[in-house]
């Protein structure tokens, strides 16, 4: 379709709906973005000038859930530049493999080991995760048309199996935090099979960390590896 034509077709989708079509972002955003420009940007400038300049260097890494509920940078309260982070549903790493087509996390984490070289990498999951809710109830699956959150919490089928057999009789809402819980275990695991991550791990430069954020009471639990438990930070 010429680009003329999708305009005039979008300009009449937004007039059904009795929207302003010049509107280039909503009112809320382009509020709170003059906001920030005022309240935040415009005393750290220098800050920001620098990161310009001289490009990031973060330390870290944060495998996050995309749930708007659960932001690393508030909960860390970090400042532009200190976390690299990438946001996914469930806040899942896939097992390294290179045949299929699109590589996001993957990419992400080479990116963060190999150029950025962060000396650790957290992946935090939280509570009420929509992501795992959908891999135990198959209903919350069918609401999305399970199309690709499906096919992409498949990640921890395995997990899931062992979960639902352990915590057999009860109740639902701690099987799902279980769930939560194993699917960071998960991504550690499957972060040890990036050979970039193994390597820089057994030379000790970089260090897998695993945490559960409690949305309701602000708590942040931290996996003991050794123990394969959360304990409270």
């Amino acid at each position: 379709m010429a680009c003329w034509l999708k305009s005039l077709y979008a300009e009449a989708v937004y007039r059904s709906h009795g929207m302003e079509p010049m509107s280039l972002l909503p009112e809320q955003l382009a509020d709170r973005y003059h906001r920030f420009r005022f309240r935040h940007f415009a005393p750290h400038s220098e800050s920001y000038a620098e990161l310009a300049s001289n490009g990031q260097n973060p330390e870290v890494m944060v495998v996050s859930c995309c749930d708007s509920r659960v932001d690393p940078e508030t909960i860390f309260s970090a400042m532009p530049g200190e976390l690299f982070v990438v946001r996914n549903v469930a806040n899942l790493v896939p097992p390294y493999e290179t045949t299929g087509r699109y590589h996001g996390v993957s990419a992400a984490l080479e990116f963060a080991a190999l150029n950025l070289r962060v000396k650790h990498i957290l992946v935090m999951g939280h509570s009420g995760c929509g992501g795992i809710r959908a891999s135990l109830e198959s209903d919350t699956a069918r609401q999305t048309e399970a199309q690709f959150i499906s096919h992409w919490m498949s990640i921890i089928d395995e997990g899931r199996t062992r979960v639902l057999s352990a915590w057999a009789g009860r109740p639902l809402s701690e099987v799902r935090t279980e769930l939560e819980r194993e699917a960071v275990r998960i991504s550690i695991d499957n972060l040890r099979t990036f050979p970039c991550v193994q390597q820089l791990e057994a030379k000790g430069r970089v260090v897998l960390h695993g945490a559960h954020f409690d949305i309701a009471s602000g708590t942040l639990l931290a996996l003991n590896q050794a123990t394969s438990q959360f304990v409270a930070v």
